[in-house]
């Protein structure tokens, strides 16, 4: 059996003075937590073939080592169950290629989260939502899933809200922010296997996104109709895709959206470059400044798109019933990261 090498501390016995410790600690996120007593990060190992003592990654800004058992310990105080902890792992090692700028979204002042996307068989096999209510309350390994991610970030990576994280509103993301792609409903390939991963494969994809915007469209026939309203709705000056013309935005369609936008013929390339095309404003519609500081490279009589390829647009098909879809900008400056995830 695993030996277990982190410090241990007596606290009392009662549920409610052990959270109470926790909680003015600073080692929670402000709802209970789940004691990760010895047995119970044990129990929780089993999830892996990893051993508790490797390295996963550097985690910044404190950039303290994520170990596997260090992980472990923060899935056990989020309700995780064992099968839970590869997907936990697989995220965190998503989070810190480079690409997705983890320091600055650990940091900043916006109010960015890392919304996880799973793929593929483990998706079905843990029961994660997909479908109705999938980023509201309801479902167990989404919930904590996310949450076990966050408190890690706390924890290990060292951002402590108001301290390190400098997020002048935050956003529900940050307790948890999981769902996964309703594979079943899309008319289209999946996102795991357009980024080259094998059908059915195990992936978890990494956005560091706002708070989802909901887009309602219950009129419209018609995919033109539909993806015109969407484009409408990312047209905003107020998003940090737009001003600082950096990274991607991830588009999830409900299944009826998405339904009607397929049977007028569009693939994901042509959503995409029908986004590119619509989703923009006038150079004049912003403030001066915005023009002056961020926006000079553009002609005066130009629009400005919100991103700045048509392959910036991340396209998934998630949701239940009901002509309803979500579009997700992101910090800006990151990229999303998708991963295998293995036990």
């Amino acid at each position: 059996m695993a030996s277990l090498q982190s410090e241990r501390v007596r606290v009392p016995e009662s549920i409610e003075e052990i959270n109470r410790f926790f909680y003015e600690k600073g080692w929670g996120d402000g709802l209970p937590i789940i004691p990760p007593t010895e047995q119970r990060v044990l129990r929780l190992l089993q999830g892996t073939k990893r051993s508790p003592e490797e390295v996963v990654c550097l985690l910044p800004p404190s950039w303290a080592e994520a170990t596997v058992e260090k992980i472990a310990v923060n899935a056990v105080m989020a309700g995780c169950l064992p099968e839970y902890l590869p997907v936990v792992m697989a995220a965190i090692e998503a989070m810190v290629q480079p690409k997705f700028n983890l320091y600055a979204i650990q940091t900043t002042t916006h109010p960015c989260a890392p919304l996880l996307v799973l793929n593929g068989a483990l998706r079905k096999r843990l029961g994660i939502n997909c479908r109705y209510g999938l980023l509201g309350p309801g479902t167990l390994a989404n919930a904590v899933i996310g949450r076990a991610i966050r408190l890690v970030l706390m924890n290990i990576g060292g951002a402590i809200p108001g301290k390190v994280d400098k997020a002048t509103h935050g956003q529900p993301g940050k307790f948890t922010y999981v769902m996964g792609e309703n594979e079943e409903e899309s008319p289209w390939e999946p996102l795991s296997t357009e980024r080259g991963f094998a059908p059915g494969q195990s992936t978890v994809t990494v956005h560091a996104g706002e708070a989802p915007h909901n887009v309602s469209n219950h009129c419209s026939r018609s995919g033109i109709g539909i993806l015109t309203t969407i484009a409408g709705t990312l047209a905003s000056q107020g998003n940090n895709n737009i001003v600082m013309q950096l990274g991607e935005v991830m588009v999830i369609l409900g299944p009826e959206h998405a339904r009607t936008i397929s049977q007028d013929g569009f693939s994901k390339k042509e959503i995409r470059a029908f986004l590119f095309e619509k989703a923009r404003l006038p150079k004049k519609a912003f403030s001066i400044e915005h023009q002056e500081q961020r926006l000079a490279h553009f002609p005066e009589e130009a629009t400005v798109p919100i991103v700045r390829k048509p392959e910036d647009f991340i396209i998934v098909v998630a949701g239940g019933a009901g002509k309803h879809s979500m579009v997700v900008p992101t910090f800006g400056n990151t990229l999303s990261v998708s991963h295998a995830i293995e036990s």
